[in-house]
């Protein structure tokens, strides 16, 4: 516990300083809303119509397929960087487990597939 604490210490005085500035610059900034300022504004342009329109099928798609290929980097990789060591440990268990897991992968691809999920008009 004792190599932890200046962790702790440094992100005690890290929040407490975010926070001492952030009410600084209220107090002391000057306070002069106007209808312009307050104003929706996103990337230069005037917002056009409701914030709450829906969203299309389509973007849900293309975001479980990010998903999808996120999660087979987050898991491929490090079994990448320690396979000699895992081939050593405990045979060809884990080159077996690895391709049910590409296996898995790649019917989610092949579903993606069917449903457009790679055509990206």
């Amino acid at each position: 516990m004792e190599t932890y604490i200046p962790i702790i210490i440094l992100g005690l005085i890290s929040a407490g300083l975010g926070i001492l500035l952030a009410n600084l610059s209220k107090l002391l900034g000057p306070l002069r809303p106007v209808a312009k300022k307050l104003q929706t504004y996103e990337s230069g342009m005037d917002p056009v119509g409701t914030g709450n329109e829906r969203f299309s099928v389509k973007f849900y798609l293309v975001a479980m397929l990010f998903i999808l290929f996120d999660v087979e980097v987050v898991f491929m990789y490090p079994w990448a960087v320690n396979y000699t060591q895992l081939l050593r440990e405990f045979g060809i268990f884990p080159l077996v487990e690895m391709f049910i897991f590409v296996g898995i992968l790649f019917v989610g691809y092949i579903y993606l597939f069917k449903k457009g999920g790679f055509d990206w008009k």
